[in-house]
């Protein structure tokens, strides 16, 4: 099998930019199969595979929020987090205007807005987590401390 050429996304090049050491998966991209999928076909845990989801609050202002794969947001406890009253997830055509990325292919590196960024905390309990390249059926594997130095995310507790 040829080996896969590495996509030049926003994404790769923020990382390529920061000298961050990252490892390239590739695997086939299914409708809706989300982090279930990515992590049967890679042969790793669903905990470690890190979903970044495009939110908003009640003003329609956007952010960002990465969780383990296995687990869901608590909107509730995320808008207690960040003190407002209610969170919800944006439409696609609105995360992708946001972003930049095709939604299944949202990266939290290189979007095309700054976004405020929220990660559940526990992630960074994990010594290596795979996230979006950008692309679909693109992960990148990296520390959770590089991901920390780039985006400087707010850490919550919202999973569950």
């Amino acid at each position: 099998m040829a080996k896969e050429r590495l996509p030049k996304t926003p994404a790769v090049r923020m990382l390529e930019a920061a000298h961050v050491h990252f490892i390239p998966h590739h695997y086939k991209y299914i409708e809706r199969g989300g982090t279930k999928e990515a992590s049967r076909q890679l042969g790793i845990p669903e905990h470690a595979v890190i979903k970044t989801l495009v939110m908003q609050d009640e003003r329609g202002s956007p952010f960002l929020v990465l969780m383990h794969g296995d687990r869901e947001v608590s909107t509730k406890a995320l808008a207690r987090a960040l003190g407002v009253k209610t969170v919800t997830p944006c439409d696609s055509r609105m995360a992708q205007r946001h972003t930049g990325y095709t939604v299944g292919g949202i990266s939290p590196f290189g979007t095309r807005k700054s976004l405020p960024v929220y990660a559940e905390a526990s992630l960074f309990d994990l010594p290596r987590i795979l996230i979006n390249g950008g692309k679909r059926g693109f992960l990148v594997e990296l520390a959770p401390e590089d991901l920390d130095r780039l985006l400087k995310p707010r850490r919550v507790r919202v999973g569950r």
